[in-house]
């Protein structure tokens, strides 16, 4: 079983929990943006955005670059490549599961089938 970063994952998942920051990490999937466009965009005050955009940087998922008065945001690295393997693997142990009970019904259904219908 592949190991992840317990923390590592706490935090992208709490990112990604609210609304508006899954909201910016689709903008910025298109186009690198300042803060201050990100926040009108949104109808947000700068210094709520600013708080969006250090949770999305803490979470390892945008990155800032400040050139003169202007900061401006993008997506990061390999972006959420640990968490869709995390969540993949969850994927398959429930597919397995429902493969599992899929294998029980049928056989069940055979089995009435071979027996004919019960009368009671």
């Amino acid at each position: 079983m592949v190991q992840y970063n317990s923390a590592d994952l706490d935090a992208s998942f709490m990112a990604l929990s609210d609304a508006t920051r899954r909201g910016i990490l689709e903008r910025l999937g298109h186009k690198e943006s300042s803060v201050s466009a990100l926040a009108d965009a949104f109808d947000m005050t700068l210094t709520g955005m600013k708080k969006h955009i250090g949770v999305l940087e803490q979470a390892g998922l945008v990155t800032t670059e400040k050139l003169g008065r202007v900061r401006t945001c993008r997506l990061r690295g390999p972006g959420l490549v640990a968490e869709a393997a995390w969540i993949a693997g969850l994927q398959q142990l429930w597919e397995a599961r429902f493969d599992a009970l899929d294998a029980i019904v049928e056989d069940l259904k055979r089995k009435e089938q071979s027996d004919g219908p019960e009368h009671a």
